[in-house]
């Protein structure tokens, strides 16, 4: 029997609890163009507050991924979804932009928590051949968050506000509770030790960010840092755009999202681990890049409601093709004992881009609504020649 079906149950509760995480980051999408108004904060504010999860997720992530390391995955998980769920209680109950603010940056640290740990904890539950399968699954439930994050914001919102953060607080904190009762631990004491001693887990977050350049693993670090740049860029000024631009209410926003992620939930659980094998994570990589980049593009030259459903559906599934494929690669490159380690370099590169993303798409919505939709698709682009160059010395290889 297979390692991915002997771990069936604790594969389903941790998709849970990354389904949990992501579903709360996407309940904000439809609803931030009112909170634009109430408030009275520009595009630029909103740009600041989507930065401020993923600085604290930065800042968090490589420390959240030596943590699992020493001292287990399960511990550190529950301990994500408890500060995660104050975060999403926080959001509800706001009513000035700085506490807003605050409960984004507590968000930051939840997910920084959760998410290298869930990695992590996929790596030591799936053999070498079950790796892309399981990186899949996890990425499904991710992308599967994305889905419905924005349309139980969208819908939920017509009850209130404020009613989405509630029950996301609600939901994630039942799911801390079952993880403590049910899910086992997958690293042994053991492998614990060893991290311990380990030299990447005795460096600072700076130290390992510096000298991340020189490892084998460096260019899908910066495929993952694009990645996250142009999907934040996208997302951020998304429900923005189509407000200022076509007039889109929140539950419009909430189903061209919807739409548009369902197809990459899909393809992430029947067919990704096939895709991967048959073409390869370098032709996967440099075909996603370039999709992406070329229909987020063509959202500035199309009108109406199901032209922006159609561009959406291909930008979401090019994406959500792209992470998992950059994930199993630097998880295949990463020792036993470094899983958390470089998922949680994983994270860190992601953070930067979800950073530096939302900041450029804010500011240069203010100056036009077409110009964040411009930059995305060109640092796209030139990633895609980067791939072109480097995938054979880098992406390319297989350990």
């Amino acid at each position: 029997m297979s390692l991915l079906l002997r771990n069936r149950g604790a594969m389903l509760l941790v998709m849970l609890n990354i389904f949990l995480a992501f579903t709360g980051i996407g309940l904000v999408v439809p609803i931030m163009p009112t909170y634009m108004n109430e408030l009275g904060i520009t595009g630029s504010t909103v740009g600041l507050l989507v930065a401020s999860f993923s600085l604290a997720q930065l800042l968090v992530s490589p420390f959240a991924g030596r943590l699992s390391d020493r001292i287990g995955r399960k511990k550190v998980i529950v301990a994500g979804l408890i500060v995660f769920a104050f975060s999403e209680l926080l959001f509800g109950l706001a009513n000035v932009s700085w506490l807003l603010f605050v409960s984004r940056l507590l968000g930051g640290v939840g997910a920084a928590l959760i998410m290298p740990a869930v990695m992590a904890y996929v790596a030591d539950t799936t053999s070498f051949e079950e790796r892309a399968k399981g990186m899949g699954l996890i990425n499904a439930a991710i992308t599967t968050g994305f889905i419905i994050g924005p349309g139980i914001g969208g819908y939920l919102a017509e009850l209130g506000m404020r009613v989405p953060f509630f029950c996301a607080a609600g939901a994630a904190g039942i799911a801390a509770l079952i993880t403590v009762l049910i899910l086992p631990e997958s690293l042994s004491v053991e492998k614990r030790m060893e991290a311990k001693l380990s030299k990447n887990n005795q460096e600072s977050f700076f130290t390992q960010l510096m000298r991340s350049y020189r490892e084998p693993y460096f260019f899908g670090l910066i495929i993952v840092f694009v990645m996250a740049f142009g999907l934040a860029n996208y997302e951020t000024v998304f429900g923005l755009f189509v407000d200022h631009k076509f007039g889109f209410t929140p539950k419009d926003i909430a189903f061209v999202i919807t739409f548009g992620s369902i197809a990459g939930a899909v393809v992430q659980v029947s067919a990704f681990g096939w895709i991967l094998n048959k073409f390869g994570e370098n032709k996967v990589i440099s075909t996603c890049l370039i999709t992406a980049a070329m229909f987020i593009l063509l959202t500035l030259f199309v009108s109406g409601f199901w032209a922006i459903c159609a561009i959406t559906f291909v930008v979401f599934l090019a994406m959500d093709i792209l992470r998992p494929a950059v994930g199993t690669q630097l998880s295949k490159m990463a020792g036993e004992t470094q899983q958390g380690f470089v998922a949680g370099m994983n994270s860190a590169y992601t953070s930067l881009g979800n950073i530096a993303g939302p900041i450029v798409a804010g500011y240069l919505f203010d100056l036009s609504i077409n110009f964040p939709y411009g930059a995305a698709a060109l640092v796209l682009a030139l990633c895609f020649v980067l791939s072109l160059s480097s995938g054979k010395r880098g992406m390319g290889q297989r350990v």
